[in-house]
C-alpha cells in the first residue's frame, strides 16, 4: 500500500458540456470507490492556482481532463509524467483563466512537484454547448475512464475498493444540484428539442 498522499483531481467546467468530463468523471470516481484516508478525491473545477496547494502535498496525482488535440471524438488518452502539461486544459474560459499547465509549474517552481503524475483524458466532442451536459458519446467513455484510474491507483498501491452501492446524489461530491442528475433534471433546455 502506497505510503504518500494520493490526489484524484478533476478539472473542467461542467457548463460547457464535455469540457466537464473531468469533474463529472471524479464525481463517478466517488460514487463509485472508497479509498483509504490518505487519498483525496476533488472536484477542482476551474480553480487555477487555487489548487497549488493541494497538487504540492501530493506524492501520487491523477487528473481527469477533457482535451482537444484534434483525436477522434471520445478517443481516450493516458499520460504520464512531463507529457501532462501538455495535455491539461481543453478550454480557457476566458483570458483571466489559469490553466491546469501553470498549476503544475506553480508546484514544480516551489521544489514540491508530484513523484507520480498521470492524466486521463477524453478527446472532447462539443465545448460550444454553454449551460449543456456531457455528449452521450462522452459519457459511454465514463466506465472506460473509471477502470483505466483503478488501474493506475493499484499499480501506485493504492487500496480502491467497489462500493457494494454507489453513493446518490446526496452522498456524493457535489452537492446544492451540481451533481450530473440534479444538473441534467434542471437544463431550461431539456426537452425542447423541435
Amino acid at each position: 500500500m502506497s505510503n504518500g498522499n494520493t490526489l484524484i483531481l478533476g478539472i473542467g467546467n461542467i457548463l460547457w458540456a464535455d469540457e466537464g468530463f473531468g469533474v463529472r468523471a471524479v464525481e463517478e470516481f466517488h460514487r463509485r470507490y472508497r479509498t483509504p484516508d490518505n487519498v483525496v478525491v476533488m472536484d477542482g473545477g476551474t480553480q487555477g492556482l487555487y489548487l497549488v496547494q493541494y497538487v504540492q502535498e501530493a506524492e501520487n496525482l491523477l487528473v481527469f481532463d477533457a482535451v482537444d488535440y484534434g483525436l477522434e471524438p471520445g478517443e481516450m488518452i493516458v499520460v504520464t509524467g512531463d507529457e501532462v502539461p501538455k495535455f491539461t486544459g481543453a478550454k480557457k474560459m476566458s483570458l483571466h483563466q489559469t490553466g491546469f499547465q501553470e498549476v503544475l509549474s506553480a508546484a514544480d517552481f516551489t521544489g514540491h512537484y508530484p513523484k507520480e503524475l498521470t492524466l486521463i483524458g477524453v478527446q472532447a466532442l462539443d465545448l460550444e454547448d454553454w449551460g449543456g451536459s456531457l455528449t452521450e458519446l462522452i459519457k459511454s467513455k465514463m466506465d472506460e475512464a473509471l477502470s483505466l484510474a483503478v488501474k493506475q491507483l493499484r499499480n501506485w498501491g493504492v487500496d480502491v475498493t467497489e462500493r457494494t452501492e454507489p453513493l446518490s446524489g446526496e452522498d456524493g461530491l457535489l452537492i446544492h444540484d451540481l451533481d450530473i442528475g440534479a444538473f441534467e433534471a434542471g437544463h431550461p433546455l431539456r426537452g425542447m428539442e423541435a
